[in-house]
């Protein structure tokens, strides 16, 4: 049966062979390579996914009439892609000609800074994107009028006391701030989920092979 390379890293380090080791850290190597290429394989079709939505959607919004939901969703979304390609140059400058173990440990503090900043931006990305929505079907011309002041002059007709802000009816502002600051606030959260749904696999083996690693150098 073959060796795991666990045994084999021991073998290296516990007898005086000094052939062992050596094979062993290149397997760590391309492990490491390969996770890593992967991960930016992934990353820059994501960007380039996001960049071709957001366009897309763009024109739609202005085809289905409701420009300010596309416009909306645009300017977010070209944030995001903005922010991360900057955060990019840190994982290209990454020195392959580290060890494995430095190599792979780089990448993961790399990593923890892009997950913390995009966390924090996921704080207010998803209340601009319900915004968006929001402003959207309520400029969105139904029947030869916005759809939103067909709401407002139904709401005024049943409830002629209702009291209105710029021509919207108090509580749907009010509604639409509350909404906002509940996705603000799990907007971490939402974030976690999305990642684990796109990054997923590439984190759980970075983990198990920094495990390993700090395992075995112990």
């Amino acid at each position: 049966m073959e060796k795991s390379i666990e045994s084999i890293w021991k073998q290296g380090f516990l007898s005086s062979d000094a052939l062992v080791a050596p094979k062993l850290n290149d397997l760590y190597n391309q492990k490491s390579m390969h996770l890593i290429d992967k991960f930016k394989r992934m990353f820059k079709i994501n960007l380039n996914a996001i960049i071709a939505g957001s366009i897309m959607f763009l024109v739609f919004s202005f085809l289905m009439g409701i420009p300010l939901m596309g416009v909306g969703f645009f300017f977010t979304l070209s944030m995001i892609v903005i922010v991360n390609r900057r955060l990019s140059k840190g994982l290209n400058k990454i020195d392959k000609s580290e060890s494995s173990y430095h190599y792979i440990k780089a990448f993961d503090n790399w990593m923890k800074q892009q997950v913390s900043v995009n966390r924090k931006m996921a704080r207010f990305y998803y209340p601009l994107f319900f915004l968006s929505i929001a402003l959207g079907f309520w400029h969105y011309h139904f029947d030869g009028k916005p759809l939103g002041e067909a709401v407002t002059n139904q709401l005024v007709s049943n409830y002629p006391g209702i009291d209105l802000v710029f021509g919207v009816p108090v509580f749907i502002i009010l509604g639409v701030i509350v909404l906002m600051a509940l996705l603000a606030y799990l907007g971490g959260r939402i974030y976690n989920w999305d990642l684990k749904v796109v990054y997923g696999g590439v984190l759980e083996k970075l983990d198990e092979i920094i495990a390993d690693m700090e395992e075995l150098r112990n």
